[in-house]
């Protein structure tokens, strides 16, 4: 059963931390992606195994990165327009089920003994194209998910910890599977875990969308998405800084490989622990955004984040001690998240409802888009001047992004004002407010009170 709290007035509510858990739609998207999740760190590590074991070539794994990658920062905005025009919960079971499709097919040809480098790249490049489609139709299904819109920033924060919970279960148990039975069957558990989500979808009992305006080219409603996003200056700003950091500041995993062998005299055992913790980091910070009550506050989140993740890869590119670089890598996971988790829900709070997808899609685009750019960068960077200088370049770009923000920010809160006071996230003007803790300064709710 579901613990619970009582508030001031003795009500009885749902634990914070699991409150968006209420909505029915939202359990059931839970159950089902949980279980995909892991199959899908699963096949990310068997598939980067088995490239390696057959070619032992580090190039290769690169551009099985890249290739993963680049689809979603040249596709995402296309699905952002069909997210906004058609059925989000159809549009899911077409991806999951290419998706499950795609991991099927990767299973076979290694059971049959026909694998090859080339087969494993094509099906990378189009479980791309998948993801591309899917990632940012799935952000922006959350909303039809939920049925109380207070619970919106749970929501996505324990989708967050979803994600890194299963980052850190699927690549142990992808390895003991490797060792004792080949990566064929990570690729069949994957496609089996698909069959959860889909499950999930057509249970799901949804209010169905209204569509006030016709459909227009495809192209022209993908240019009017790009001028709300650019000349709304929040959303503008919040996906630069996103960007910046994606670009920058995250493309330090690409290189943590070279820190384990040649910083700290590691082998794999020592990559190991350094991404572990990363994604420890990343997993405290999805649960310390998920225990938040409202929104309130996220503006200070977000530019607050990029200054814990610069201070991380700081510390991390000049330590040579290994229990220090896992504390600074620690920080900077927990900043990387709840920079991202932060900015998705500031907006889709500030977003209008016609124009959800294209947005979501852009910041699909800069988080997860700008990765294959970045890793580029960061490995021509430290061929060129060193594994550590190239990480202290993205701190100090972290650093400076945050700086920026921070300058915006009194300029940013008071064009969301209005927004918060329509959707009665907060009082409108002439009531007294207790602390300026929210994205609007000199406003507040119950709900924020006491928050820092």
């Amino acid at each position: 059963m579901q613990k619970v709290e009582t508030d001031e007035q003795g009500s009885r509510q749902p634990n914070h931390l699991l409150r968006a858990l209420r909505s029915r739609n939202y359990r059931l998207f839970v159950a089902g992606q949980s279980v995909s999740l892991i199959g899908t760190w699963m096949q990310q590590v068997a598939m980067s195994w088995l490239v390696y074991r057959l070619t032992g070539s580090a190039l290769l794994l690169g551009v099985l990165g890249f290739c993963s990658h680049i689809p979603v920062f040249l596709l995402a905005s296309f699905a952002g327009v069909l997210a906004d025009r058609w059925n989000r919960r159809r549009l899911l079971v077409i991806t999951q089920s290419l998706a499950l499709i795609q991991a099927a097919t990767l299973a076979t040809v290694v059971f049959i003994g026909v694998v090859q480098v080339w087969q494993i790249i094509l099906l990378s490049l189009l479980l791309g194209v998948v993801n591309a489609f899917d990632i940012p139709i799935r952000q922006t299904f959350v909303v039809e998910m939920v049925e109380d819109r207070v619970d919106l920033s749970n929501a996505i924060a324990l989708n967050s910890s979803m994600v890194h919970s299963a980052r850190l279960i699927g690549p142990t148990i992808a390895g003991l599977l490797v060792a004792a039975v080949g990566e064929g069957f990570c690729f069949a558990l994957n496609s089996i875990s698909y069959l959860g989500v889909i499950c999930a979808l057509a249970a799901m009992r949804l209010t169905p969308r209204s569509h006030t305006r016709q459909p227009r080219h495809l192209l022209i409603e993908l240019r009017e998405g790009f001028g709300y996003a650019y000349h709304f200056r929040p959303i503008r700003n919040i996906l630069m800084l996103v960007a910046t950091v994606s670009l920058m500041g995250m493309s330090y995993t690409s290189l943590l490989p070279v820190f384990a062998r040649e910083v700290h005299h590691g082998g794999a055992h020592t990559f190991g622990f350094l991404m572990g913790a990363s994604g420890a980091g990343a997993l405290v910070g999805t649960l310390f955004l998920a225990k938040r009550k409202s929104v309130l506050g996220l503006g200070r989140v977000i530019a607050r984040a990029p200054l814990l993740l610069g201070g991380g890869l700081t510390v991390f590119a000049v330590s040579s001690s290994l229990p220090l670089s896992l504390a600074a890598l620690t920080v900077t996971g927990f900043g990387s998240m709840t920079l991202m988790s932060s900015s998705n829900t500031i907006l889709q709070t500030i977003v209008e409802e016609d124009k959800r997808g294209r947005v979501m899609s852009f910041f699909t685009m800069c988080f997860m888009g700008m990765t294959p750019f970045g890793s580029l960068l960061a490995g021509s960077l430290a061929g060129w001047i060193g594994a550590r200088h190239t990480v202290l370049i993205g701190a100090l770009a972290c650093l400076a992004g945050a700086t920026l923000f921070a300058r915006q920010l009194p300029m940013l809160r008071e064009q969301v004002r209005p927004i918060y006071e329509n959707l009665g996230i907060i009082k409108p003007e002439g009531f007294v407010a207790s602390d300026q803790s929210d994205f609007t300064p000199g406003f507040t709710t119950n709900a924020a009170q006491g928050e820092g």
